[in-house]
């Protein structure tokens, strides 16, 4: 039994843990690596496996959807940048939140768990938000849009596109309205349209609640 909430070796290793699991008749739990407790990738795999995912994208990095949430109400990029360092949101050094690195590990699992492929987080197309500024916020909001840093997923037919960027996203998106440290994912679909989820993303005790779901997972598998 392994339940890693460290998206690193998932991130980078994943089809060889999976392997080196199923060879030894163990579980590799680790929901907890994409938006903690709320429960993302096991939305995908098993409650829409009856579905064809086409697109995933999603908010899936916390720090930066905080930033830019307090840069539309007006603050400074490196003011908002410090009040989440002193709420303990941002790391002394927020190089892997701010220029993207986190959520692009984030975007490497889910292509890696959901649509096989064999992605590295350096594979995904990364451009973080340290370059807006006050006026393109405004710009967005004038225009009926909000800046958010959107990882994507998409099929191109054999081939998988994957990015993190700053979006500029309708107001009637479902992830224009996700404020805060909050995270979200929308899965676009053939049977069910776009379907979106959305919750918290990191912290002990989503953390905690996401390890307790594999846990139930193995009991579910192991008591029949």
């Amino acid at each position: 039994m392994s339940l890693p909430a460290n998206k690193g070796p998932i991130a980078l290793h994943y089809h060889e843990l999976t392997r080196l699991a199923t060879e030894q008749d163990r579980f590799l739990g680790f929901e907890g690596t994409v938006m903690a407790g709320t429960p993302a990738l096991r939305l995908g795999w098993s409650a829409l496996a009856g579905c064809v995912i086409d697109e995933i994208l999603g908010i899936l990095n916390g720090t930066t959807n905080f930033i830019l949430t307090a840069m539309e109400a007006g603050r400074a990029y490196e003011d908002a940048l410090l009040e989440a360092q002193r709420l303990g949101y941002a790391e002394a050094d927020p190089v892997g939140d701010v220029e993207g690195y986190d959520a692009a590990a984030k975007v490497a699992i889910l292509a890696n768990v959901l649509f096989g492929a064999e992605l590295r987080p350096g594979d995904v197309e990364r451009q973080g938000i340290t370059r807006l500024t006050p006026e393109d916020i405004a710009r967005a909001l004038a225009a009926g849009e909000r800046w958010k840093l959107i990882g994507r997923l998409r099929r191109e037919g054999k081939r998988m596109r994957a990015s993190v960027r700053p979006e500029r996203l309708p107001i009637s998106h479902p992830l224009a309205f996700v404020s805060g440290t909050t995270n979200a994912i929308t899965y676009s679909t053939d049977l069910l349209g776009p379907v979106t989820l959305i919750g918290l993303g990191a912290g002990g005790r989503p953390t905690g609640f996401a390890l307790l779901s594999d846990l139930l997972e193995i009991h579910r598998r192991w008591s029949k």
